[in-house]
């Protein structure tokens, strides 16, 4: 436990330090689980919502991009059934006076059970070496099926409690579970409430005037209530769906785990619009393509993983969640729930405006169904960041820091550096980078010994290093050096482009889609 505390450190300090994320006004000593990104944050950010874009929106033709606006009527959120269902269980500790979410505390017991699940099957690993079958063992290891079938039941067993609002079994189940608070080892709690994430707000030129309103809790409401206008302008078939990426604003009891769990954070949106009746179908099939388009930038299949719901939403009839490896153990990274015609017919019920879809091969009317993903986008790159931060030994028992970015999505794709800063090297230097900077982000840096620059740019996470040295002069090559390998090859300018297109262009990695 200490190991990933100690890297998780390193990961947030990481970010700072190379201007990935910064506490937000800091210079006033911050504000809780509020975080700014940085000058190469906002272009990994900005590489991931593209990746995504293209691969959502400009890759299919039956899918379609909109920006709705972040104030909305406040009935949309009557309709939603935020201002009735949006809530999270609480429980405060009576001697800390800290305050947790009930059902984050069960699971963080439950994600200490898969822990002890990767020791039992490291061990093994270890102990079989290359005969190990890591499925086989799974399955058959008593200590391993125990400790599974127990966290399951626990997870069952909360998810029924929270569907039936029992929020006495919810306390209960974590006086049986002997679930201390984790900063004082204090198990002296109250009992669970529920409490609505929503931030309140108001709009209007005078007090009197003014009306309540809320700030979003997620963009898909945006997409709902412009449904006809899309279908429509669009003349749009289904299946169609209607895509956003935006800010939204949850209220978090415990807001933390850095970036993980923020107040303000930006979601990347999907609906695909259905006809009734298909949904189990259109399910499994974006179960598939969306862990594909994860699995595309190489991150390693074993870092993911499905979990179904227990407690479905009150909009769905299935739902599961793409967890993925942080730091802090498997957590949600992405939702995938079939939303039935919940929310198309509600907004029709409180609008008094109709939503329907005039199918004209069945000759008929009827409320659509939706097939939802979501994934946040603050969590999607902490996924990538914190998997792409590694200490490697190098050779002579020298280490080195490598942020092993997805070339497609690191914020600078090269780093252009002059051996010296003389003899006219710094000006051809400069020259490369002037013709380069059309089609990538590329850094100039001429400040301490080359092998210094080269863990500089590393620890950035840039794919590729050009080194202008006296040889440039005679026969217009420069040495290109790969990030991952260290390998150095000598490159003639004029096939720079091309070499560094063929790695990080956006093409080459989508693909594999």
């Amino acid at each position: 436990m200490a190991n990933t505390e100690d890297f998780f450190k390193k990961v947030i300090s990481h970010a700072k330090e190379y201007g990935y994320i910064f506490p937000s006004s800091e210079i006033y000593d911050g504000l809780g689980a509020v975080y700014d990104y940085g000058q190469n944050g906002v272009e990994l950010k900005k590489n991931i919502r593209e990746y995504w874009w293209k691969a959502m929106v400009q890759l299919n033709e039956n899918i379609v991009g909109i920006d709705a606006a972040i104030f909305m009527h406040p009935t949309t959120w009557k309709a939603s059934g935020h201002v009735d269902a949006f809530n999270d269980p609480l429980i405060d500790n009576k001697d800390s006076k800290k305050r947790y979410r009930a059902d984050v505390l069960v699971e963080d017991y439950v994600a200490k059970l898969d822990d002890k699940i990767e020791k039992e099957v490291a061990k093994a690993a270890k102990r079989f070496g290359n005969a190990f079958d890591k499925a086989q063992f799974m399955a058959t290891n008593a200590r391993v099926i125990e400790l599974k079938e127990r966290g399951e039941a626990i997870l069952h067993r909360l998810g029924k409690s929270l569907e039936k609002n029992d929020l006495a079994d919810v306390k209960a189940l974590i006086e049986e579970l002997e679930i201390a608070d984790p900063e004082t080892g204090s198990r002296n709690w109250t009992d669970v409430k529920q409490f609505n994430l929503m931030f309140g707000t108001k709009i209007g030129a005078t007090a009197e005037a003014s009306v309540d309103l809320y700030l979003r809790p997620e963009t898909a409401q945006g997409i709902f209530v412009n449904f006809a206008n899309v279908q429509k302008t669009g003349r749009m078939k289904i299946p169609f769906g209607i895509a956003q990426t935006g800010k939204a604003f949850r209220n978090e009891i415990v807001a933390r785990q850095f970036i993980f769990r923020m107040r303000e954070f930006e979601q990347m949106e999907m609906q695909f619009f259905i006809k009734p009746g298909t949904q189990k179908e259109w399910y499994e099939h974006w179960k598939v393509k969306r862990l594909k388009w994860h699995l595309s930038l190489g991150m390693g299949e074993d870092n993911y993983r499905f979990h179904d719901h227990e407690k479905l939403a009150h909009y769905a009839d299935a739902a599961c969640d793409i967890e993925f490896r942080f730091p802090f153990g498997f957590k949600e990274l992405e939702g995938i729930h079939s939303r039935t015609d919940f929310d198309l017919g509600n907004h029709e019920k409180y609008s008094g405006k109709k939503l329907q879809y005039f199918d004209p091969e069945e000759n008929r009317s009827y409320v659509p169904y939706v097939l939802e993903t979501s994934i946040g986008l603050d969590r999607m790159f902490l996924a990538v960041f914190s998997n792409a931060l590694q200490e490697e030994a190098l050779e002579g028992g020298d280490t080195r820091t490598v942020l092993r970015l997805p070339f497609v999505l690191a914020p600078t794709k090269v780093a252009v550096l002059p051996l010296l800063k003389k003899d006219g090297l710094p000006e051809i230097a400069e020259e490369i980078v002037a013709d380069l900077k059309f089609d990538f982000n590329v850094a100039y840096d001429e400040k301490d010994a080359v092998g210094r620059r080269y863990r500089r740019q590393d620890a950035a996470g840039t794919p590729f290093c050009v080194t202008v040295d006296h040889q440039t002069k005679e026969d217009n090559t420069v040495t290109l050096r790969h990030r991952d390998t260290m390998e150095q090859v000598r490159i003639p300018i004029s096939e720079l482009r091309a070499a560094v297109a063929k790695a990080v262009d956006v093409r080459n990695w989508l693909t594999k889609l």
